[in-house]
């Protein structure tokens, strides 16, 4: 079984599209991620690129998506840890990269700047591997 860190924006992405991750991989991701997810279709919702009616399918469709949701003293910490050495404003996203460090084998963000942040601290794959089964 293969262990897949997210963020909020790549699951989103997954219930958008209706995409299943197959039942060999587990994903996992800090407890922040349903609130920033949250966050993040509020303010498309605030924009007029989403109604609030698809925003709160999204939101449900996190909330029943098959994932485990850390957040202990060592993964905060760890993020607190990594912000500053990538100089980061905040530890939002250092929490994504800390649980990837900590509990997965491999990082998936669809943010291709998080990705290219974070390379060679930690190992990071194209969102389709979600999909892929061995």
């Amino acid at each position: 079984m293969t262990r897949y860190a997210i963020d909020a924006i790549t699951a989103i992405r997954l219930v958008r599209e209706g995409l299943t991750v197959p039942d060999e991989h587990q994903l996992v991701a800090p407890k922040s991620l349903q609130t920033q997810a949250m966050s993040q279709l509020y303010r498309e919702v605030r924009a007029g690129a989403l109604s609030e009616d698809d925003a709160r399918a999204v939101l449900d469709g996190i909330t029943t998506m098959r994932i485990r949701l850390l957040g202990d003293r060592v993964s905060r910490g760890r993020a607190w840890r990594i912000a500053e050495q990538l100089d980061w404003d905040d530890t939002a996203n250092a929490e994504y990269v800390a649980i990837a460090m900590l509990q997965a084998d491999v990082f998936v963000t669809v943010d291709d700047r998080l990705a290219r942040d974070v390379e060679g601290i930690v190992t990071t794959a194209p969102f389709e591997v979600l999909l892929t089964t061995r």
